[in-house]
């Protein structure tokens, strides 16, 4: 017997998307307390919701339980950056050669980057550059790996925020994306790769200078 996944309830998930989406807009910043009681009343339910909503942000790294300090923001310094784009520079490029190779439709990247355009505010950019992103790997032909790269996603948005807090890039970060969808479109699965690699790469190198993000040495792969 093939068991189901239990849904999540409404309230529990509105609360769940709307504590993300202050953390990664930054209105919930890095250490600030989640009080379980406060939340609440901000969102007008009970503290099962909120509970059952901190458990799954904790489950996804934006969010950690301390004995000591309860619920909070994750705090996000170079060593949480290299470790969540160590493993984006391992996997994403891999991931979005194969979907060129195989042909894969990208008009939901090319979508992405037009809503990033005509984004209203930083809210709205940051999603449409996470599903841009995201557009580039799914469609590699391994759903394995395309859930591994899910299972970062919210953290390295998490990253993403406090970089642009400090430091504004977008209209850098914007170039690149095009000159990427360009290539992946081209049919250029390795110049596609290699330039991936190098805009994961330079955004943590310039936003956390210590990460130490090391080079990949794949026979010239990116």
């Amino acid at each position: 017997m093939t068991s189901v996944p239990t849904p999540i309830p409404s309230r529990t998930q509105y609360v769940l998307e709307e504590i993300k989406r202050r953390i990664l807009t930054g209105r919930l910043t890095p250490g600030q307390a989640l009080v379980e009681t406060d939340l609440a009343a901000q969102f007008g339910v009970s503290k099962t919701p909120v509970r059952e909503a901190l458990k799954t942000l904790a489950g996804t790294g934006l969010v950690v339980n301390s004995q000591y300090k309860g619920v909070t923001v994750r705090m996000v310094d170079a060593d949480m950056a290299r470790e969540v784009y160590d493993v984006r520079l391992l996997l994403e490029p891999e991931a979005l050669r194969r979907a060129v190779r195989r042909g894969a439709p990208l008009d939901a990247a090319r979508d992405a980057l037009a809503r990033a355009d005509r984004a209203a505010d930083t809210a709205e950019r940051s999603l449409a550059n996470r599903e841009f992103h995201r557009a580039l790997y799914v469609p590699c032909g391994n759903p394995l790996l395309g859930r591994m790269l899910d299972e970062v996603r919210d953290q390295a948005a998490l990253v993403s925020a406090v970089a642009w807090a400090a430091d504004p890039s977008w209209d850098r970060e914007a170039g690149e994306h095009q000159e990427i969808l360009r290539l992946a479109l081209s049919g250029d699965a390795e110049a596609a790769a290699r330039a991936l690699h190098a805009h994961i790469a330079s955004f943590v190198e310039r936003a956390f200078p210590s990460a130490g993000i090391p080079a990949q040495e794949e026979d010239g792969q990116a």
